[in-house]
């Protein structure tokens, strides 16, 4: 017999039980029923592919981090909000510098976590609903690859306007992804061509999260070269005025508030 998972908060169940394997505090999923058993992400492709992660990273401190992401905190300025906030990482860090920000995520037991490891300023929620609340940022943060927020042409101009709708004069978005395009493994470069010739991008993947008995709805995710990101903010309000891609695949992209 198969059956579908059943639809539920994936992100927030997996970081409840991360952290608290993490810190020994609440139930834990365990092996045996004695040792705790790690926490996996698993993510499942349209065409198939199943890949699973670690879910502790979600929870890494500082000196765990990528080097982009200490250059992205470095160019926080102002107010900021933190999209996509999953347990808090950037938002903590922030906090302790003195920085205004407030975490963003449509997942409420994600949000549950935050408040345990004590992020102040909280919104449930997507950037579009939020719009509407009468709050106004400096900085805009999509880390953890979270340019695959923008989905695709269809979803990107929607998302691309609700954060000017939310952004102060000179507001900026500070965006990490990852170029798809330097692998020769087929699996991949097979799907990217199975995309084009269906008028996406090809990095334009279609996903559900996986974990234990829930799952997801299936969503767009993109994971696109700076030149296609190039593409989508034209004609959006916002310009794109520097790529820094050091640390290649991977890059942060800064985004302006033109005018």
């Amino acid at each position: 017999m198969t059956a579908e998972p059943r639809i539920g908060d994936v992100f927030g169940e997996m970081l409840r039980d991360a952290y608290a394997v993490a810190t020994g505090v609440g139930p834990r999923p365990l092996a045996g029923g004695r040792l705790p058993r790690p926490v996996i992400e698993i993510i499942e492709r349209d065409d198939g592919l199943i890949n699973g992660a670690p879910a502790a990273h979600y929870l890494d401190g500082p000196a765990d981090w990528q080097p982009y992401d200490h250059r992205a905190v470095d160019r926080v300025r102002g107010a900021t909000l933190d999209v996509g906030v999953g347990a808090g990482r950037i938002a903590l860090l922030l906090q302790e510098r003195g920085v205004p920000v407030t975490g963003l995520d449509t997942s409420a037991g994600a949000l549950a976590v935050c408040r345990r490891r004590g992020v102040r300023d909280l919104v449930h929620g997507t950037v579009d609903a939020h719009a509407a609340d009468g709050r106004r940022y400096d900085t805009f943060l999509l880390l953890g690859n979270n340019v695959g927020l923008l989905e695709g042409r269809e979803r990107a101009p929607a998302l691309l306007a609700a954060l000017a709708a939310l952004a102060r004069p000179g507001a900026q978005v500070i965006a990490q992804g990852t170029d798809p395009y330097g692998t020769r493994d087929p699996v991949h470069t097979g799907y990217h061509e199975r995309n084009r010739r269906r008028g996406r991008f090809g990095g334009q993947l279609r996903l559900r999260l996986r974990y234990r008995e829930l799952g997801t709805e299936w969503f767009d995710y993109l994971v696109c070269s700076p030149d296609e990101l190039a593409e989508l903010v034209r004609g959006s309000g916002w310009r794109l005025t520097d790529v820094d891609d050091r640390d290649a695949p991977y890059y942060l992209a800064t985004l302006r508030l033109a005018g």
